[in-house]
């Protein structure tokens, strides 16, 4: 069965996508724990980030690097934390979180909530980043 991940690559549910190429896909979090909380996942499903091979582990980070720096542009915090723990969805991603403190990456507090106008906001204002 497919994951909502790969139902959002393939198109059949909408995302504030924030960057793109012909492997990754990155896009705003629904459910933020900071304001552009960002997913970045391999096109091709993967349940769990380490069954992916060493070169796709590799070009999924390498693709993570660049979205980071443009989003540490785009909202301003001291830090862009990198998180990996899996078991929301059964499809490899990485967690791109601008924090300014420690607590700003605690997935236990409450979520934010944002309307889909202020998700669009926050990607135009990333995708503005070159």
């Amino acid at each position: 069965m497919a994951s909502i991940f790969s139902k959002i690559v393939e198109g059949s549910i909408p995302c504030h996508k924030v960057a793109e190429d012909d492997k990754h896909l990155a896009f705003l979090d629904i459910q933020p724990v900071s304001l552009g909380h960002v997913l970045v996942i391999p096109k091709k499903e993967t349940d769990y980030i380490f069954d992916l091979s060493e070169m796709e582990l590799n070009e999924l980070m390498a693709f993570s690097r660049k979205v980071a720096i443009r989003l540490k542009k785009a909202v301003p915090c001291k830090r862009i934390a990198v998180s990996v723990i899996g078991l929301e969805v059964p499809h490899a991603h990485v967690h791109l979180i601008p924090i300014n403190q420690m607590d700003d990456c605690n997935f236990s507090r409450p979520k934010l909530k944002l309307s889909q106008d202020q998700l669009a906001t926050v990607a135009e204002k990333i995708n503005q980043i070159s």
